[in-house]
């Protein structure tokens, strides 16, 4: 009967060793070197992604999705997009920040829709329509065959951070007139924020909205 208390006692003990053992090396030590070479190497990437202004302010992450929309009125049931900002592509999962200074996530999901559903063609309808009254100006208009997929579609995941150049060159005379810059002005900013396929055949060019809004908004408070 001892030895068998005795027996049950070390195998116990040795059991709570382990436990205590592994907790230290996999639930301490492991995170915290891991955490410490990403710092080193990639602190960037190990912080979030996150894009700062020109004040060093973080204004988000580079990885999520914004909407930039006005204030929502009384009897709204979505808010209207502000149209000073280039805007995101649709999708009702991206946080809203219409001032650049605040980020947060709704919801994440696609539609999951047909080519042929009703609701979705109406939705794609309705969006292109919209895109060519909210970016056509005095001197510039957008015909609805000009008007990119990604203006009038969601992606897959609904928090896709990035545009088209397409889509980016297409809004470029109506933030140019909001703000009152000149078009020039505004074209050189798509440009230096249009990233080119990785290693020239991985991917599609495309143009980060939330870093372009934040040099747009850099730019037009130098006046």
């Amino acid at each position: 009967m001892n030895n068998s208390v005795g027996n049950t006692g070390r195998v116990l003990w040795a059991g709570l060793r382990a436990l205590l053992v592994l907790t230290v090396v996999c639930g301490v030590l492991y995170p915290l070197a891991v955490t410490g070479v990403a710092q080193v190497a990639f602190p960037g990437r190990a912080n979030g992604s996150e894009v700062e202004d020109a004040s060093g302010k973080v204004v988000g992450s580079e990885l999520i999705g914004q909407r930039y929309d006005l204030p929502l009125k009384d009897g709204e049931e979505t808010p209207a997009p502000d149209l000073r900002w280039f805007q995101p592509r649709p999708s009702n999962g991206l946080g809203t920040n219409s001032v650049n200074t605040r980020y947060s996530i709704v919801l994440s999901g696609a539609t999951n829709r047909s080519g042929d559903n009703a609701d979705l063609i109406k939705w794609v309808t309705d969006a292109k329509a919209a895109v060519v009254e909210d970016n056509s100006t005095d001197g510039y208009r957008v015909k609805p065959s000009d008007v990119p997929a990604d203006a009038v579609t969601s992606s897959g995941s609904g928090l896709d951070p990035h545009i088209s150049p397409e889509y980016a060159r297409l809004q470029v005379h109506r933030v140019a007139e909001r703000n009152k810059l000149d078009v020039a002005t505004v074209e050189r900013l798509v440009a230096e924020h249009t990233d080119d396929r990785i290693l020239g055949f991985i991917g599609e060019p495309r143009v980060n909205v939330l870093a372009l809004n934040t040099a747009l908004r850099d730019l037009v408070a130098k006046g």
